[in-house]
């Protein structure tokens, strides 16, 4: 018969044939190695994973040392995996000829996934504005259909943690930007595909872009085909009135093409002089600006003797 302990329950069974190191051992991952085709891809994985520079030079890496980092899956309901964080992992692996990748097999619902899937590759050197834009997104839905439900014993940042603040409030706080910047970037979403990829080329800046969010798709639409006739994009402040235009319904494509037909202070001519033309008139570490403002004053002084000048010479009587 089975001892009972202090409180008066039978000890498991589990206790009775199993040391503790053993069950230790239990609940820690374990890594197998997994054949390529049987790990799926994310649903709707906001990462891309592109065959440039740096996935040859992993390769090349797996190639000489193999994969130093497992990646982790989670096991679906018809013995077939899926991605959770590794896809470069994988495609270098492919790429270098292997077969199969060590993954770690853990058990996840599909939201602690999406959280999980989100904080391993922000944590990246680089991500592109797109990528946190969705990424952000899907963690937000996540965290917030999870409100109120228990916490796992995985490390999942949810459930009763809830209470604490607001979900936006906790997605900041485990992650590298702010509450603001968070919600900035969830504003990319609504971009037209096409605007949203200049966002990722740099070719528009990332404030102007949340505000153009704010455009309707087809004010979107519109001011794409502006941007490639005019051969440039809209500042800030042109961004900002396109958006004030569109909250009251007027809009329109003449709009458009006449907000961005301004001269913006950027594309103003500039002229500038070596520093090391004038720097012998001033005081070692004299500002920029205070040379500046020097320099118009004393040109204006300049020109006032010559006006001066000219007109001495205009009133002077002429000797017979």
């Amino acid at each position: 018969m089975a001892k009972s302990n202090a409180s008066g329950l039978l000890t498991s069974l589990d206790s009775l044939f199993t040391t503790q190191e053993q069950r230790d051992a239990a609940k820690r991952d374990v890594v197998l190695d997994l054949p390529l085709d049987q790990i799926g891809d994310f649903p709707n994985h906001p990462f891309k994973v592109r065959q440039d520079e740096a996935m040859m030079e992993m390769m090349e890496s797996v190639q000489l040392h193999g994969v130093l980092v497992p990646g982790l899956v989670r096991q679906l309901a018809d013995g077939s995996y899926q991605m959770v964080s590794g896809h470069r992992r994988k495609l270098a692996s492919r790429l270098a000829g292997l077969d199969t990748l060590p993954c770690i097999v853990r058990d996840l619902t599909d939201d602690e996934a999406i959280i999980v899937m989100v904080d391993s590759n922000l944590q990246r050197e680089k991500v592109l504005p797109s990528e946190k834009a969705f990424a952000y997104k899907m963690k937000l839905e996540a965290m917030r259909r999870q409100a109120g439900r228990p916490s796992k014993e995985n490390g999942v940042p949810v459930g009763h943690h809830f209470q604490q603040g607001k979900s936006r409030e906790l997605l900041a706080a485990n992650s590298p930007d702010s509450n603001t910047q968070i919600q900035r970037y969830i504003r990319l979403t609504y971009l037209l595909p096409e605007i949203l990829a200049m966002v990722d080329d740099s070719k528009i800046a990332f404030r102007p872009a949340v505000e153009l969010s704010y455009l309707a798709e087809k004010e979107q639409r519109i001011l794409y085909d502006a941007m490639g006739h005019a051969d440039c994009t809209p500042s800030l402040a042109q961004a900002i009135k396109m958006k004030s235009f569109s909250r009251e319904g007027k809009l329109s494509e003449a709009v458009i093409r006449s907000i961005m037909a301004e001269e913006k202070p950027n594309q103003k001519e500039q002229f500038r002089i070596p520093k090391e033309r004038i720097s012998k008139y001033f005081k070692p570490g004299t500002p920029a600006r205070t040379m500046e403002d020097t320099i118009i004053k004393a040109l204006d002084y300049y020109r006032k003797r010559q006006r001066a000048v000219s007109y001495t010479h205009l009133t002077l009587p002429t000797i017979a």
